[in-house]
């Protein structure tokens, strides 16, 4: 099974992601991010594109790691990772489901002046314009698709700890 993390910067996908991995037991974090930052590495570079989830490798990609890691471990994948454009979700979401993966999508949502203050204020990451400029395609993506595709986890006045609870009983059921 994968547990997959959506939502935008600051809304608390990686730090969530480690704690809910530590409720449900055999499961593992996988930051498709990686997969990214693999293709970044190519040279010479791919056509820049502003986001690397726009090259039409990585979401396959992504479908066939997690596969491929499952295959050889069992158990669970938790996988915090922002996908905002509704058909890049729907490949992933469909190759996963090729390979008869089940998935439970959640979205850690904060309200947006939660998440300015949060990212403005990142004492590890500092303050970061990339990380904001995400704010509004995450609040159109909420209007338009992701809420309706995912369990919401509202985390405006949650901590980290509470929101991987809620996400850990949700999972077991």
């Amino acid at each position: 099974m994968i547990v997959w993390l959506n939502g935008t910067y600051g809304a608390g996908k990686t730090t969530t992601s480690a704690l809910v991995q530590q409720l449900l037991p055999d499961s593992r974090v996988f930051d498709a991010e990686k997969v990214g930052e693999t293709l970044m590495d190519i040279k010479p570079v791919l056509p820049w594109t502003g986001n690397f989830q726009h090259w039409p490798p990585w979401r396959p990609l992504v479908v066939e790691t997690a596969r491929h890691v499952l295959d050889y471990t069992g158990g669970t994948l938790v996988m915090p990772m922002t996908v905002l454009v509704e058909q890049y979700w729907r490949e992933i979401s469909a190759g996963l489901a090729q390979h008869a993966i089940p998935v439970k999508h959640f979205v850690l949502h904060a309200d947006q002046d939660t998440l300015r203050g949060r990212i403005e204020g990142d004492e590890v990451m500092g303050p970061s314009q990339f990380r904001l400029d995400y704010l509004e395609p995450y609040a159109e993506a909420a209007r338009t698709w992701l809420h309706e595709e995912a369990e919401v986890i509202d985390t405006t006045h949650l901590t980290p700890p509470q929101a991987a609870l809620r996400i850990a009983e949700a999972v077991k059921g």
